[in-house]
């Protein structure tokens, strides 16, 4: 489709856990999902929530402790100013009282089409929620990877990335993805990946997990190396970061969507 004009709006029932679901829960979901709704049929954005390793276990950076869980990074501003501009500007009926944060083990997930993850940097998962990951995948299901970055090319985290990935789809493989994918073009053209992580500088690059390692074939992962579009929804009122990064940002995660929806 031709490239629209993006219009910045301003984004002004507990759900009980099936038993089995409550064994899968990562740290901080039971601050989080006393806000989680259910399903309708609706799309409802789904935050994905994992055990985070700490910096001294990954060799690295970064910091684990209080109430930074990391899977909850820009939650939930970023979650609810994304499904209003998805309802606003595309036809997608999209949920708009709220989303969801399950655990990468919660079979909850298979109702919902599209789930958001991110700092995957510090991400760890067991064999069962691998297994359920895998399975989530497989069946349909589309992954947005988001926030993480490294100084140098591929470091410690996409290592510890491609690490659980490789639990998840031992015979994936990662592709780099240039802008002529059908992704880029799903609702917005996006002509150019000529992108920069907004703090640290170093360019982005998009990389994609497809079905039998085939790029012709179903886009299941999209990861979102070097960037961190989530950061730009969540302070997309705030005037914090410059319009033409807030409308990227913004575009990409809905041509996401469409993309899963119609794939």
């Amino acid at each position: 489709m031709g490239i629209r004009s993006l219009v910045l709006v301003s984004a002004a029932v507990a759900l009980v856990a099936l038993p089995a679901a409550a064994q899968h829960r990562a740290p901080g979901t039971d601050r989080t999902d006393r806000f989680n709704v259910g399903y309708d049929g609706r799309y409802t954005f789904v935050r994905l929530a994992y055990t985070p390793i700490t910096s001294r276990q990954r060799g690295g950076g970064g910091f684990f402790g209080g109430a930074d869980y990391q899977w909850n990074h820009d939650w939930p501003r970023a979650d609810r100013n994304f499904s209003k501009i998805l309802g606003e500007l595309t036809a997608v009926d999209a949920r708009l009282d709220g989303g969801n944060v399950l655990s990468v083990g919660d079979p909850e997930i298979f109702k919902y089409p599209v789930a958001y993850l991110v700092e995957p940097g510090y991400m760890t998962l067991t064999d069962e929620e691998a297994d359920n990951l895998r399975n989530y995948l497989l069946k349909g299901g589309f992954l947005i990877v988001d926030d993480f970055a490294d100084n140098f090319s591929q470091g410690p985290e996409w290592g510890n990335f491609t690490q659980y990935m490789r639990m998840v789809l031992p015979e994936g493989r990662f592709i780099q993805l240039a802008a002529d994918h059908p992704l880029f073009n799903s609702f917005f053209t996006i002509e150019s990946l000529d992108f920069y992580h907004p703090y640290r500088g170093v360019p982005s690059r998009f990389f994609g997990l497809f079905e039998d390692n085939d790029p012709t074939k179903r886009l299941m992962v999209i990861a979102n190396y070097n960037n961190d579009i989530g950061e730009a929804w969540e302070y997309s009122e705030t005037g914090f970061f410059p319009v033409d990064i807030t409308n990227t940002a913004y575009k990409l995660g809905i041509n996401y969507v469409m993309y899963a929806m119609t794939h």
